[in-house]
């Protein structure tokens, strides 16, 4: 067990990053689609640091755990700005002035410029999961699919399939990095795989039908590596790095179909306490190699957790982005307006929901300290 001051510094400074980049999508987009921000905060639970700017509140709050956008006259909020009763006519002007300046509720912006506000969240984790992609591979040499060796009695082998050659693709999806290769291997779950390989110049193509290992319990194709890896602190970053945010896309993805299909359990997700753990062990791990080493994993974790936030949060599931996104597109499709109340009772139940997920997930990642 590592230093804990060295633990929780990494973690806040991780999910702090993270977040703010998802939050601040949000709010550069829904101010330059004129919409109000009456809030941007880090955190969850009472407010520790509040500043008031022109017209935004901006305020961290105690629980480092997510954060939030809040837009004037959100589905749920029923507010408008500044619209009281009884005022007089050379008031109601003014007010038209500042409510101008401000920008406008959330209901009444264009409907093209709310789903960018809503899609810039996600959108804006995906950017910096690249440029700290760029650090990472800058120092950090990438794994080519290049085969090392073939396992005698596996389906790779009996296909022809030798040490030294490319995989190319696999079932139509090409691979650039050895670990989309490891991924789409052992998420595959035994069925025939395409397999298109290089070899001299010339690519191949056979289909494998994975064989299951009793004593590690999976399936395998028949083949390891990476046998080379491409050093690109060069030109070659700009490149690879897009590599990295599109392998974590993937295996993002992928793993929720995998878990969808009924392969998952509760141990496999992780919430801010498995995710500090998974911190302290990387820390342990790769200390004795030096600190740029601990710094290179560390940046690795903070990759894939900008992908995982970005991806989670444009699933179609009320109180998320995409939830959110859902009901934009039915309203630019069809021309017609889900009533904000009826959205907003739809969010509610969707954040309860996910909120008792969150307390689950929670209480099995302290558990897991018991076990």
């Amino acid at each position: 067990m590592n230093s804990p001051v060295l633990t929780i510094l990494s973690f806040l400074i991780i999910f702090t990053v993270v977040v703010v980049s998802h939050e601040f999508g949000h709010y550069l987009l829904a101010r330059l689609n004129g919409i109000r921000v009456n809030e941007f905060s880090i955190g969850m639970g009472p407010a520790i640091f509040r500043k008031k700017g022109k017209v935004t509140e901006f305020v961290i709050r105690l629980l480092p755990f997510g954060g939030a956008c809040i837009f004037e006259g959100e589905p749920g909020e029923g507010a408008e700005l500044g619209r009281r009763n009884g005022i007089t006519a050379e008031e109601e002007q003014t007010e038209e002035v500042r409510r101008d300046l401000a920008g406008k509720p959330f209901n009444e912006a264009p409907v093209w410029g709310r789903i960018a506000a809503v899609v810039a969240g996600p959108l804006f984790n995906v950017i910096l999961a690249y440029l700290l992609a760029l650090f990472m591979v800058w120092f950090s040499p990438e794994d080519l699919p290049i085969i090392k060796d073939v396992m005698e009695g596996y389906p790779a082998a009996e296909a022809g399939i030798q040490a030294g050659d490319r995989i190319v693709k696999i079932d139509g999806y090409r691979t650039n990095l050895h670990r989309e290769v490891v991924i789409k291997s052992y998420m595959n779950n035994g069925k025939p795989m395409e397999i298109v390989y290089e070899r001299g110049g010339q690519q191949y193509t056979v289909t494998l039908e994975p064989k299951y290992n009793e004593e590690a319990g999976r399936y395998y194709i028949g083949f390891t590596g990476p046998a080379e890896y491409l050093p690109c602190n060069n030109l070659k970053v700009f490149q690879y790095s897009w590599y990295e945010v599109r392998y974590w896309l993937m295996a993002t993805w992928d793993s929720l179909l995998y878990m969808l299909g009924g392969h998952a359990k509760i141990d496999d997700l992780a919430g801010p306490v498995g995710v500090a753990n998974v911190i302290d062990d990387t820390i342990e791990a790769t200390a004795p190699q030096g600190a740029m080493v601990v710094v290179i994993n560390l940046f690795n974790i903070a990759v894939l957790l900008s992908v995982n936030l970005g991806v989670l949060n444009l699933l179609p599931i009320p109180a998320l982005d995409g939830g959110r996104l859902l009901f934009l597109l039915f309203e630019a499709i069809s021309g017609r307006r889900v009533p904000p109340e009826k959205e907003g009772i739809v969010h509610l139940i969707g954040f309860v929901l996910l909120f008792a997920l969150m307390l689950a997930v929670l209480f099995n990642d302290i558990s897991r300290f018991f076990r």
